[in-house]
Parts: C-alpha cells; sequence; structure tokens
C-alpha cells in the first residue's frame, strides 16, 4: 500500500497542513519542525501527489520543450540532459517537434503553456515579437538563440567556426566553401558571423552557397555546387549535412580528403563512424540541456524576474576528413 501524507504526519506527530507546508513551502514551518518532517517522509518513502501539490503550489510539477526536428540527433542529444536534470529536479517533461514549420511552433507552444510551468524552446523559428509575446505568458527559456532579456542556453558556434577555418588554413586552404543552413537560424548566422571574421582576418576567399535544409538530402544537393564552385574545403552547417555531401562525393569517385577536405559541425555520433571519420566541432549538448533546465527552474521560483544568458565552449575535433589542399 503507497503511503500516505496522513501517515507521515501520524509518525512525525504533527499535523496533515503542517507536512503540506514543509513539503510545499518549508520556509513556514519551524526548522526543527521541518527536518523531521522530511527526515520521516524519506524514511517511509513518501512521494507527494503531483496533482494534490499542484492544488497547493499553482505549478503543474512539468515542463517543456519544443524542438524543431526530433529526427535530428544534435535535439535528441539535448533533451536527454534535459530530461535527466528534470528528472532530479522533479520535474516531468513534455516534449514537441515543430518539424522546422514556425505556425506549427507557435501553436505547440500555445497549447503547451497551458500544462507546463515553463518551456525551453530549442532553435527557434519564431520572430522576436512572437518570442516576447510568449514569454509574456508563461516561464521562457531560450536554446541557441539570443534575445534580449529571454534567459537563454547558448553554444558558442562563431568560435567553433573560427577553429574551423583556422584549423583549414593552417593546412594550407585559401578558397572555401561553406554550405548555409536554414536562412531564418540563428546559429547559421553566428556561424556564418564566426567565419567571415576568420576569413578576413586570414585572407581567405569563401564561397557562400545555399540555403539548404539542414538534412542529409540537403548535403547531396550542396556537393555538386561546392565542386562547381571549384573550392579546396567544404565547411558544412551541420555533421548531417556534412554526410550528404561525403556520400555524393564518393558517388562522384572524388576522393575525400585527397582532392577536397570536409568539415561538419556538432559531432554527432555518426561523425567518429563515417568513412573517412569527420573532422568536426564539438557541441556540449547534454550541457546544453541541463543549462536550460537550470535557467527556466531559477525563472520559475523567481516568477519571471531573473535573466541569465549562458555561452557554453564549441571545440574543434580534427579525423580524417581534412588535409593538405591537392596540388594542380
Amino acid at each position: 500500500m503507497a503511503v500516505t501524507i496522513r501517515d507521515v504526519a501520524r509518525q512525525a506527530e504533527v499535523s496533515v497542513a503542517t507536512v503540506s507546508r514543509a513539503l510545499s513551502a518549508p520556509d513556514l514551518v519551524r526548522p526543527a519542525t521541518r527536518d523531521r518532517v522530511l527526515a520521516v517522509a524519506a524514511e517511509l518513502g513518501y512521494q507527494p501527489n503531483r496533482a494534490a501539490r499542484s492544488l497547493i503550489t499553482g505549478r503543474t510539477g512539468n515542463i517543456g520543450i519544443v524542438v524543431p526536428d526530433l529526427e535530428n540527433p544534435f535535439f535528441t542529444g539535448v533533451l536527454k540532459g534535459l530530461q535527466a536534470r528534470a528528472r532530479q529536479a522533479d520535474y516531468a517533461v513534455f516534449v514537441s517537434d515543430s518539424d522546422e514549420d514556425p505556425t506549427a511552433e507557435a501553436m505547440l507552444v500555445r497549447a503547451m503553456a497551458k500544462q507546463v510551468d515553463g518551456i525551453v524552446l530549442a532553435a527557434p523559428a519564431l520572430d522576436d515579437d512572437q518570442l516576447y509575446a510568449i514569454a509574456e505568458d508563461t516561464s521562457l527559456v531560450l536554446l541557441n538563440r539570443r534575445l534580449r532579456g529571454i534567459s537563454a542556453a547558448l553554444m558558442n558556434s562563431a568560435a567553433g567556426m573560427r577553429q574551423v577555418l583556422e584549423h583549414l588554413v593552417a593546412l594550407g586552404h585559401r578558397r572555401c566553401g561553406y554550405l548555409h543552413g536554414p536562412r531564418t537560424s540563428w546559429s547559421n548566422r553566428e556561424r556564418r558571423r564566426g567565419l567571415r571574421a576568420a576569413a578576413t582576418q586570414h585572407g581567405v576567399e569563401l564561397v557562400e552557397l545555399g540555403p539548404f535544409p539542414p538534412r542529409y538530402e540537403g548535403g547531396l544537393q550542396a556537393a555538386d555546387l561546392a565542386v562547381a564552385a571549384d573550392v579546396t574545403a567544404i565547411i558544412a552547417y551541420n555533421d548531417i549535412m556534412a554526410l550528404g555531401v561525403l556520400a555524393r562525393l564518393r558517388d562522384r569517385g572524388i576522393p575525400v580528403p585527397e582532392a577536397v577536405s570536409v568539415t561538419g559541425f556538432d559531432d554527432l555520433v555518426f561523425a567518429s563512424l563515417c568513412s573517412p571519420p569527420l573532422t568536426t566541432v564539438a557541441m556540449p549538448l547534454g550541457q546544453a540541456g541541463r543549462l536550460a533546465v537550470d535557467l527556466l527552474l531559477e525563472h520559475i521560483a523567481s516568477d519571471r524576474t531573473e535573466i541569465s544568458q549562458v555561452d557554453l565552449e564549441t571545440q574543434l575535433i580534427v579525423r580524417g576528413t581534412t588535409s593538405t589542399p591537392a596540388t594542380n
């Protein structure tokens, strides 16, 4: 039989109301009484009823996350970290996939806001005004989107791309192609910003192509254009696109890295398993998911008054798809 709040009250020799306050509003209970109640609850293995707790606290014990593409392992990596941290904080997680559709994203957020205490929006495609409107209605944290006045967990894509270009420059590349991701993507803008700054600094000719879908098919499409542009290195928006590039180059009999170097971004598990293994940039996916939960819970606890934007570092991982450029 499940342990009830009455069992805890009886053994701790306090009222049911005192147990409820000790668990939901501990500052209202004398420290000695609170400690006794918590010790008894732990000893008996008491788990508060989530629905009952929500009636007391006005909170659901749920948080939501909306991602643009659950088929992309980048977002499943974020979700693993987010869910693990939410579980530690005794929160359930609702997950929705917008399928890269801003209209669907807005509808999902509106529906989810009624059932959760706060929402994490991963790489949102909504415009600034829409995001500010959401932040007025619910606690909100952005992941990989910087917007003044809204808390965010950010991965330093610009610095990662600077590392990519500096690596290629060190190998001798002077004409590189960048395959853009989605036009509205904040991460794509940041990666482009880092690349352009590094290209200017090192005197590299940067050929920009796209935008392309951030998927395998996007890489297949982009590879032919990059080859036609006569670049010695292809810098893909993400790993999945880079895998499409590698496949298309292989089909055309263009050896990597002997004829052309290729880089990705994200360091998904496939990056180390493909042949040759992919040079890429490692993104702190799990750490970003955990950070997003911490920022959201801080926001909920402070009644939406605390704003924090935290940048996480990225790291170049050199593997087998980059080498010195071919000599003509």
